[in-house]
């Protein structure tokens, strides 16, 4: 992963992790006030979010959210459209406005826009759509610049408001946790798909052509799902599961861990365990067969059943699949299934997170700011270590924000995950902390648009 992040840093298409600058050089510090606007578009809902903030004494004094469902006609609309709609939602929030929000005087009205899909950065607030997901099918949007469509919206309803910045979720994540932890250096999302974004200084970013920001740093959105290596242990669950998915040769490493695919590599395996030893009787139950049908919460509720005769399994493959008197033993080995494809996610999970960690210098190599040359072999890494970790804060602690259902309800994932972490370190896991973020893509967008605003108050 380290080997990688430095090959997409050095140029564009030189790694399967396409290591997008940000364009975000500063993250929200705590000291931020004044009133801000987040739009969340990451899917099927919209959210759209106010926030108060009072500076360090205060922070967040008062927030509201109001989520609103996309029409389905709109999802394969025009850009005008869809945009239009978003602009009149936000408006009409916007005129709802109570007595507890107030703006400073002087102070317009800035939005931070979380739009959670591919896209090409171009500055810290606009950027061009690469494609869609999702169900999205807006083909005039494609090669558009986000913002300026939303901003050309919110002006054709006679509003003055500014979008500040563009932000994607994983980001978002990161600057919520920064907010409240100085510490916080990593941002990841583990939930239905994955990604993660880090604090790189701006100088290791070759590829960058832009000028050094004054802050030295830049936030990287790795789109590190799309991750692949050829020390990744691929077996032929992920073989059948690429070719059967609507992005073959695309995103191998979120097929590996995220919580749109757990359930499936779940699936495939007791396929195979039922065509060549018949754990659920002959004929190979027919929905079994069916190519995404073992949802990863249903894979959850079975590996946490702790009941003595497993009764949670037995409701599960009868709801799910019809397949009835199972005995204990063969649920035994559906649990087993579960724990093994739960277990190896969770622990490449933790690798990435650990690369990202030596990458920036901080995986306990450099305790407490006192550099110590690598032990590691250097021909491992070929000498991509960085020497000089990223600012050192409170004695060289890290914190990892992390957000996503997957993460934050699939208990024995998290202990998994956290338990690699520490394996991979050493002595060098008391230096890193990794903590559940909630919420960073809506307020965290709002507070990119506080520490990116025009007028920022004194």
């Amino acid at each position: 992963m380290a080997v990688e992040m430095h090959a997409g840093l050095v140029s564009e298409g030189g790694s399967k992790l396409k290591m997008l600058p940000t364009y975000i050089d500063r993250l929200p510090d705590g000291h931020e006030r004044g009133l801000y606007y987040a739009v969340d578009l990451g899917g099927t809902n919209f959210r759209v979010l106010r926030v108060q903030l009072g500076g360090l004494e205060g922070r967040v004094i008062k927030q509201e959210y109001e989520e609103v469902a996309i029409p389905p006609e709109l999802m394969l609309g025009t850009s005008e459209q869809l945009f239009d709609f978003i602009a009149k939602e936000l408006v009409s929030f916007v005129a709802r406005e109570g007595q507890d929000f107030r703006l400073h005087a002087g102070q317009n009205r800035e939005i931070g826009f979380t739009f959670s899909f591919p896209v090409k950065q171009t500055a810290v607030n606009s950027g061009t759509l690469l494609q869609w997901t999702k169900g999205f099918k807006v083909n005039d949007a494609v090669g558009e610049d986000v913002v300026a469509a939303l901003q050309r919206g919110i002006e054709r309803r006679g509003y003055k408001m500014r979008i500040a910045a563009l932000v994607n979720d994983t980001v978002g994540t990161l600057a919520g946790g920064r907010y409240w932890n100085n510490d916080v250096m990593i941002g990841v999302i583990l939930g239905t798909g994955t990604n993660a974004c880090y604090v790189e200084r701006a100088e290791a970013v070759s590829k960058w052509a832009g000028d050094i920001p004054k802050s030295g740093e830049m936030v990287i959105n790795m789109e590190w799902g799309n991750f692949w290596s050829s020390h990744l242990p691929r077996t032929y669950v992920d073989e059948s599961l690429d070719n059967e998915s609507l992005n073959p040769g695309e995103y191998g490493f979120e097929k590996m861990i995220s919580g749109m695919y757990l359930g499936d590599c779940v699936r495939r395996v007791l396929v195979r365990m039922a065509q060549e030893a018949c754990i659920f009787g002959t004929p190979v139950p027919h929905k079994l067969l069916e190519a995404f049908s073992l949802m990863t919460p249903d894979m959850s509720k079975m590996h946490h059943d702790d009941s003595s005769d497993l009764k949670v399994v037995a409701e599960v493959l009868k709801r799910v699949y019809g397949i009835q008197n199972t005995t204990v033993g063969i649920r035994k080995i559906v649990v087993a299934v579960c724990d093994t494809v739960c277990q190896r996610g969770a622990r490449l999970a933790a690798a990435g997170i650990v690369g990202i960690l030596k990458k920036i210098g901080r995986d306990g190599s450099a305790a407490n700011g006192v550099i110590k040359r690598n032990t590691f072999e250097q021909s491992d890494m070929n000498g991509f270590h960085d020497e000089v970790p990223v600012h050192y804060t409170s004695g060289g602690r890290t914190v990892v924000a992390m957000d996503g259902g997957l993460y934050e309800h699939y208990t024995k994932f998290r202990n998994y995950m956290q338990e690699a972490v520490v394996e991979l370190l050493g002595e060098g896991s008391k230096n890193v902390v990794i903590e559940l973020s909630k919420d960073g893509s809506g307020i965290g967008a709002a507070l990119l648009a506080a520490s990116h605003a025009e007028y920022v108050i004194s």
